[in-house]
């Protein structure tokens, strides 16, 4: 039964997104030999929303392997970015395409048999993620009230390059303190050290290590995205926490090969 809405915001939240369909697609291929569209895969494929104020990650979207995946009624970019500051992706970008992205979230929404959740990934340091994210996600809590909204915020490093993160992180926080029903924080840094800690566990010769280099836990290889990309591992640790969220309605027999 369809019964939830994926919505990936900005460049974060798409590659994240792009990471989680590789892996729902692998996981899926397991147990569907026969490599059917069927009601486990059209339950996310169907219902998904893609959203950038950039068009580089969405087009690679389209023009990579899931390609066929995707409808272009689902997609919605711009050409110019955020500049990296919150108030333009909330104020500027939220009002301009208010219209749009609610229209996208309704025809989402209707393709559900039984509407449940939303999940919207983004990141909290980027103007696009954190500010027209968080504006997504008050929209939602607008036109479905009655909806859980669930939220992956991936939150920057202190060694973040850009210099406005801390600003748009405290204003996205204060947006998902009074709109989200549930956060998942992750933390950039995080990510590098759990990375890093796996890599050094999936060359050990230590008899018992349940790693893998090949694992999905942090590769793609066997995937649909081709060549390994420098955050394609970090972005792997998220995608598998919201496969496992989301395993259940997908294929619940399914072990992975850690």
């Amino acid at each position: 039964m369809t019964q939830s809405v994926v919505v990936q915001v900005g460049q974060c939240g798409n590659q994240v997104g792009c990471r989680f369909w590789d892996l729902a697609l692998r996981e899926h291929a397991h147990v569907n030999k026969k490599g059917l569209y069927d009601e486990a895969l059209s339950s996310f494929f169907r219902n998904a929303v893609l959203v950038d104020m950039e068009e580089g990650v969405v087009k690679e979207i389209l023009q990579g392997p899931l390609r066929e995946v995707f409808d272009s009624a689902q997609l919605l970019t711009d050409v110019s970015g955020s500049g990296n500051n919150w108030a333009v992706g909330h104020m500027t970008y939220g009002s301009a395409y208010r219209e749009q992205i609610v229209d996208k979230l309704r025809k989402a929404a209707e393709h559900c048999d039984c509407l449940q959740c939303f999940f919207l990934i983004h990141s909290m340091g980027g103007g696009t993620g954190s500010g027209l994210g968080t504006s997504v996600l008050s929209l939602l809590e607008e036109e479905f009230p009655d909806v859980c909204r669930i939220v992956t915020s991936i939150y920057p490093s202190a060694e973040d390059d850009v210099i406005t993160s801390p600003y748009n992180s405290i204003l996205a926080m204060r947006e998902l303190t009074e709109h989200a029903d549930c956060v998942l924080p992750v933390e950039n840094q995080s990510l590098v050290d759990i990375v890093n800690k796996i890599k050094i566990m999936s060359h050990s010769a230590k008899p018992g290590s349940v790693i893998k280099r090949d694992s999905t836990v942090i590769s793609g290889q066997g995937g649909l995205s081709g060549p390994e990309k420098p955050f394609d591992a970090m972005n792997n640790i998220v995608a598998n926490l919201l496969l496992n969220i989301t395993s259940e309605p997908l294929c619940p027999l399914w072990k992975y090969p850690y």
